[in-house]
C-alpha cells in the first residue's frame, strides 16, 4: 500500500495537507514509516484518522470585495465564510487560505471560519453616503450554502439586509440549501433583484463521491435548481470546472437536463490550477484515476500554453489551443439548442435600491 493510500480519508477530497507556498519549513513524512502505519491500518481495518470539521467565528472588519478582473461579471462580492466543507478537490478557493497559514489541503476543508457580522458590516457599509449600488454576488470564493451554513444562517441574515435595502443580488452555489431561503430569494426575484445559478459539474455518483465529497448529488442539485424556478427566480448553470477527459463527455447532457429543470442561462470555465492547487489535484488524480492522469495533465497543459495554469485575463477562464476551442463550440451549439442566453446576461435592477429608515430614527410628521 503506498503513502498516498494512507492519506486517503472517507468525506474528504484532499488527499494531503500541503504546505501553503508560504511556509518558512517543509516536513515530509517518512515514506516506509507511512507504508507500515498504512498496512497496519489496512489490517485492522481501520481507516485513516479524519479530521473532523471546526468553524471557528471571525470578526470580520469589511465584508464587500471589490473585483477588478475583467474576466469576472461582477463588481462586489460576499463571502460569508472561509474555507468550504465541501471539498471539492479543484477549487480555486483553495490558496486563499494560505493567507491564514493554513493548508490549502485538508485545512481547506475542515478548518473553517464564518463572518458572525457580516450583517451589521453589510448595513453599516450601505447606509454609507458615498455608496453606489452594484450587484453583489454571493459564492464567488467559497460556496454560501456550505454544510456550515445550516447551524450559522451567515448568508439568510445577508441575504435579510439585502432585501431590505432592495439591493440587487446574485447567488452562485452547488449547495441545495438555497432552497430554504426560496421566501426572501422569490420576493426580490419578483422585483427584478434576483438570481441564482446552480454549478453542476457531473451527475456520475462515483466520480462526486471522490471530486465533491460533501456537495450534493447532481440529481439533488437539478431538483434545487428546478425549485427556485418554479418560484419564480431567474436560474442558471455554471458548469464548472470542465475537466478534460475526466467529465466534458457529459456537457451536452448536464446542458440538457439543465434547461429541462428551467434554466434559463447557462456558462462554463476550464479547469483552473493555480498555486497549491495544481498538486493537490493531481496527486488526487493519480490516486482515483491512475489510467487516466497523464492524459488529462497532458490536455490541461496543451490548453494552457504547455503549464498547468494560465493566469492570463481573458485566457484562465476559457483556455486556450484545440481542446479549449472544442469545449467552446460544443458548449455555444449547447446552450442554443436548449434557448439558453449566456449566464452573464441575467442582471439584476440597481434602480430600486433604498436605504430604509434605521431603529430609532425620527419619522416626518408632515403630511399626517
Amino acid at each position: 500500500m503506498s503513502s498516498r493510500d494512507a492519506q486517503f480519508r472517507k468525506g474528504r477530497g484532499s488527499l494531503s495537507n500541503r504546505e501553503s507556498r508560504y511556509s518558512p519549513t517543509r516536513v515530509e513524512a517518512d515514506g516506509d514509516a507511512a507504508d507500515a502505519d498504512a498496512d497496519a491500518n489496512a489490517a485492522e481495518g481501520r481507516e485513516p484518522p479524519n479530521p473532523a470539521t471546526v468553524c471557528s467565528p471571525e470578526t470580520a472588519k469589511s465584508i464587500i470585495a471589490r473585483n477588478q478582473s475583467p474576466d469576472i461579471p461582477f463588481a462586489q462580492s460576499i463571502n460569508p465564510y472561509r474555507g468550504c466543507e465541501h471539498g471539492c478537490i479543484y477549487c480555486y478557493a483553495r490558496p486563499t487560505h494560505a493567507w491564514l497559514d493554513l493548508s490549502p489541503g485538508l485545512d481547506f476543508e475542515t478548518k473553517l471560519s464564518y463572518k458572525r457580522n457580516a450583517a451589521q458590516l453589510l448595513e453599516e457599509e450601505l447606509r454609507q453616503a458615498g455608496y453606489e449600488c452594484k450587484p453583489i454576488t454571493l459564492g464567488a470564493n467559497t460556496d454560501p450554502y456550505q454544510p456550515v451554513e445550516k447551524t450559522h444562517r451567515i448568508t439568510r441574515q445577508v441575504l435579510e439586509v439585502l432585501q431590505r435595502f432592495r439591493h440587487p443580488v446574485s447567488i452562485l452555489t452547488r449547495g441545495t440549501l438555497v432552497t430554504r431561503d426560496i421566501d426572501i430569494l422569490s420576493e426580490m426575484a419578483a422585483d427584478g433583484l434576483c438570481s441564482a445559478a446552480m454549478s453542476i459539474t457531473t451527475m456520475d455518483r462515483e466520480l462526486k463521491r471522490t471530486m465533491e465529497p460533501r456537495a450534493p448529488s447532481g440529481e439533488a442539485r437539478l431538483q434545487a435548481m428546478e425549485a427556485l424556478s418554479r418560484a419564480g427566480i431567474p436560474t442558471s448553470l455554471m458548469f464548472s470546472p470542465v475537466i478534460p477527459a475526466l467529465n466534458d463527455k457529459e456537457l451536452e447532457r448536464i446542458v440538457e437536463l439543465a434547461a429541462g429543470a428551467g434554466a434559463r442561462g447557462a456558462g462554463y470555465i476550464l479547469l483552473r490550477l493555480p498555486l497549491e492547487i495544481s498538486a493537490l489535484f493531481e496527486e488526487w488524480l493519480r490516486e482515483h484515476y491512475p489510467l487516466r492522469a497523464d492524459h488529462v495533465m497532458s490536455i490541461v497543459r496543451q490548453s494552457r500554453g504547455g503549464r498547468d495554469y494560465d493566469s492570463r485575463f481573458g485566457h484562465r477562464m476559457r483556455g486556450t489551443g484545440v481542446f479549449a476551442e472544442l469545449i467552446q463550440t460544443r458548449f455555444q451549439r449547447a446552450r442554443r439548442q436548449h434557448g439558453l442566453c449566456q449566464r452573464e446576461t441575467l442582471t439584476t435592477d440597481t434602480s430600486k435600491f433604498r436605504v430604509p429608515p434605521a431603529a430609532g430614527d425620527q419619522f416626518s410628521l408632515s403630511g399626517i
